[in-house]
């Protein structure tokens, strides 16, 4: 078994997990921010949306450059359209896993901006930090969000308040 096997399991399972979180969020809080400075609930789940995206990115090639006065961040109109844009990117990054070799696993990635490396470390490290991690750290800013709404969280790594069984 390589190293990539473990991680697509794991990813498979966080991609489950997280469907059912941004599954909960309702469009009429879409808007809805608990700070001035926080994302509103549709921005904050469609970044956790697209995160997926990154994966065909760093296993197919070397770098990514992004300029930062040209991006525009994607917000969902929509929890369908929310949940659509999570399943695209699951059902391509999974495949895209499959088959990594190790030593393409282990080479450096690096992710620019107007042409200055912002990050370069092994590709598995992206995988896991930049994607997998960073993932769940915004899902549970994600579940915050819902708790302040009173909307019922589901199990996330064991049973919730609203969803004791196992």
């Amino acid at each position: 078994m390589g190293l990539i096997e473990p991680m697509i399991e794991e990813f498979g399972r966080e991609a489950d997990t997280t469907r059912r979180v941004l599954d909960r969020i309702p469009e009429e809080h879409f808007a809805w921010k608990p700070h001035a400075k926080s994302m509103s609930m549709a921005a904050l789940g469609s970044h956790i949306a697209e995160s997926f995206q990154w994966v065909e990115a760093i296993v197919n090639s070397d770098e990514f450059e992004i300029d930062p006065e040209q991006y525009k961040p994607y917000i969902a109109k929509s929890k369908a359209e929310l949940l659509a844009v999570h399943d695209a990117a699951v059902a391509k990054a999974l495949p895209a896993m499959q088959g990594q070799p190790d030593e393409q696993l282990l080479v450096n990635w690096r992710f620019k901006a107007k042409g200055k490396v912002v990050l370069e470390m092994p590709r598995i490290a992206f995988l896991r930090g930049f994607v997998l991690s960073h993932l769940i750290h915004h899902r549970g800013q994600l579940t915050v969000y819902l708790r302040l709404k009173d909307v019922p969280l589901p199990q996330v790594y064991g049973p919730s308040a609203d969803e004791p069984g196992v």
